[in-house]
């Protein structure tokens, strides 16, 4: 067991992971600059499994990054801070740039200077773009189609670089699909500001009663039914997933990067459906035009992230709706 840092600790993902690190005997040290997350996260951490150590750090902030390195010598780093909705990054590219791939190479230079070798980095499967085949497998060509993506595949190939340089540096880029869900308990679970950009939390609060409807873009898809199919991830299992790369990293040297996901698909329709058998009550929903840039659909291969960590995802999509709607229904207003 060892400390581990944990950027963008108080977000989504990063807090889940949090409780599997602490619950699986290792120590967090924690920062966030609590941006896009809450500081009552922490309390619910600490809740569900004993209070890590933060720090409010700007993953920018390349001297506040050097102290917590020089103050709490981490043993090893999983990487969460950043940007992530691709609408806003398009609209802001410089900004998603700036914070996604700066932050990084900020991160590396802390880690470099403190001889920290061992890093886990929250990729995407946007990384892949529009793949004209699907499960994407770890070789489907990179080739994202808008700014989120592109910082992710250029943090991906700064690794692949700096790795080159420093034999001792081990990384893996853990490629998601879809996160949803949150924890059993209805403690932790994702707080979206503003406008929700995934379709998860977008059903909820409509059902809820905070949106009129969900829209569904496209229904003339060559799929079953019509809608867009993605792979859909609970958030404890991708946050499990982190923990089996970090007990492998010695046996990882060979693996640069690994999808994270179920290996199956669920449609828009499927999704809404689940969700309306958690809450108990019909979710009001229409059929819109397309969306621009939407691909029919994208299923993870999973078989090698499975066979190489050991893991695989065993929520339901009936669990990913019950839990985030028992998160929604706790926690009307998020952590506030």
């Amino acid at each position: 067991m060892g400390t581990i840092l944990v950027t963008g600790a108080t977000g989504y993902i990063g807090s889940h992971t949090c409780v599997e690190l602490l619950n699986s005997g290792h120590d967090v040290v924690g920062i966030d600059n609590l941006e896009n997350s809450s500081i009552h996260a922490l309390d619910r951490i600490s809740e569900l499994s004993r209070p890590p150590t933060f720090v409010e750090v700007d993953i920018l902030d390349a001297s506040a990054i050097d102290a917590v390195f020089r103050e709490h010598r981490p043993d090893a780093v999983m990487h969460f801070a950043g940007l992530k909705a691709v609408g806003e990054s398009v609209q802001v590219p410089l900004r998603y740039h700036r914070t996604n791939v700066l932050g990084t190479l900020r991160l590396l230079d802390a880690m470099q200077q403190h001889e920290c070798t061992d890093l886990i980095f929250s990729s995407s499967c946007t990384v892949y773009g529009d793949p004209s085949q699907t499960p994407i497998t770890e070789e489907t060509p990179i080739a994202p189609i808008n700014p989120y993506g592109r910082s992710k595949a250029f943090v991906e190939q700064i690794l692949l670089d700096a790795m080159s340089a420093n034999p001792e540096l081990r990384t893996i880029s853990l490629r998601y699909f879809n996160p949803v869900g949150a924890h059993e308990s209805g403690r932790l679970g994702e707080q979206p500001m503003g406008v929700p950009n995934n379709l998860m939390p977008y059903v909820m609060q409509t059902a809820a009663g905070l949106r009129d409807e969900v829209q569904v873009f496209g229904g003339d898809y060559a799929t079953p039914d019509g809608t867009c199919i993605r792979d859909y991830i609970h958030v404890v299992d991708l946050a499990r997933a982190h923990i089996a790369a970090l007990e492998r990293m010695a046996d990882l040297t060979d693996v640069r990067s690994l999808n994270v996901g179920t290996g199956s698909g669920r449609s828009v329709l499927e999704v809404i459906a689940a969700a309306e058998h958690a809450v108990g009550a019909p979710i009001p929903h229409r059929i819109v035009a397309r969306r621009p840039g939407d691909a029919a659909e994208v299923i993870a291969d999973t078989t090698v992230s499975e066979r190489r960590l050991g893991w695989e995802a065993t929520h339901s999509l009936a669990d990913m709706a019950s839990s985030q709607w028992n998160w929604r229904r706790q926690n009307p207003q998020g952590y506030t």
